[in-house]
């Protein structure tokens, strides 16, 4: 930029000066306009108006004062004037405060606490179950029936669902009981925030049980990502119609569809295996039948394979299954 200042000053043009130096002529340009605006800001004299230093102090005294705390800078000058005072503009008040970095929300407002992240792990059947209730459209606009929906973390097992035609505390507890009844009582209920899902009948179930319970955080659907994913493949499914002509047909058609799920559906997230083989620990012995029959295959046409030994990882059993596992850096070990 030297260089590129003495061209100039010796009336070379811009252009040919920025070809001799290498420098694109705009960005000289906006590097010369940038230092004769701090030369200006540096050679320009002080306003004789200018608040002294115990003038300014006084004013920020007063605004971080217990009367004039709790207000905005332009509340605070009108209440002064009201009181016959008058100890500087708006503009000023703001200038100070930003000078003293201040320029925030000046009212005490309450501090919710944070949210905790909820962090699950399933490493068998009947240890996590989550639940959800879904809206399902009836006859005519303005009618839905509600779907409660319990799945078992770790085989994708849907382990109840009733439809209502009401969201209940009541009848959520009828479901889990029936439930529990059936597959045996868990370790813990996750669930989302809804009237539902923290009502007492429910809560003194699950106290009563032991059950711990576990809640998604505020407005955080991603807490809650089995019953969400098993309802997005619910609404998806080719048969699921548009509008159910009363809770009786919402009611066949989710028996069926659950059946349909538990049994027929092969899950990705589960090696291909069904729900169903999972939660009754039948998987194993059908994944020891899968990988015998590719052994053989492979045997008789190795070529076929690529040199590849190992079986395709997607039919792996998982070892787990995680509501929002922790991160890398949290699992690293403290350093010594």
């Amino acid at each position: 930029m030297i260089a590129y200042g003495q061209l100039v000053e010796a009336t070379v043009g811009t252009r040919r000066a920025a070809i001799l130096t290498g420098i694109n002529r705009s960005t000289a340009h906006r590097r010369t306009k940038t230092a004769l605006g701090q030369q200006l800001r540096a050679s320009r004299p002080v306003p004789v108006n200018k608040l002294t230093d115990a003038e300014r102090a006084r004013v920020l005294a007063v605004l971080n004062s217990a009367e004039f705390v709790d207000h905005a800078p332009l509340t605070v000058w009108a209440m002064l004037l009201d009181e016959g005072t008058y100890l500087c503009s708006v503009s000023t008040m703001y200038r100070i405060l930003a000078e003293n970095a201040q320029v925030k929300e000046r009212r005490r407002l309450a501090r919710h606490p944070q949210s905790t992240c909820p962090e699950l792990v399933a490493t068998r059947p009947r240890q996590v179950y989550s639940w959800d209730i879904t809206k399902l459209a009836g006859p005519s606009k303005g009618v839905y029936y509600d779907a409660y929906v319990m799945i078992d973390i770790y085989s994708r097992y849907i382990v109840g669902a009733h439809v209502h035609t009401r969201e209940s505390g009541v009848l959520a507890t009828e479901l889990m009981e029936e439930i529990f009844g059936t597959h045996g009582i868990p370790q813990v209920v996750h669930a989302d925030r809804g009237t539902a899902m923290t009502s007492k009948t429910v809560t003194a179930l699950l106290a009563d049980l032991q059950v711990t319970r576990s809640h998604s955080r505020p407005r955080v659907s991603n807490d809650n990502p089995f019953s969400e994913a098993w309802f997005k493949t619910l609404k998806y499914a080719p048969e699921f119609p548009a509008r159910f002509g009363s809770v009786w047909h919402a009611r066949d058609f989710m028996d069926r569809f659950v059946d349909w799920y538990n049994h027929d559906h092969r899950h990705t997230g589960i090696g291909l295996h069904t729900p169903a083989e999972v939660f009754y620990d039948l998987a194993a012995a059908r994944d020891t039948d899968r990988r015998a029959t590719l052994a053989a295959a492979r045997a008789r046409n190795p070529h076929r394979f690529g040199g590849i030994t190992a079986a395709p990882k997607i039919i792996d059993l998982p070892t787990a299954a995680w509501i929002n596992p922790p991160t890398q850096e949290d699992q690293q070990p403290a350093a010594a």
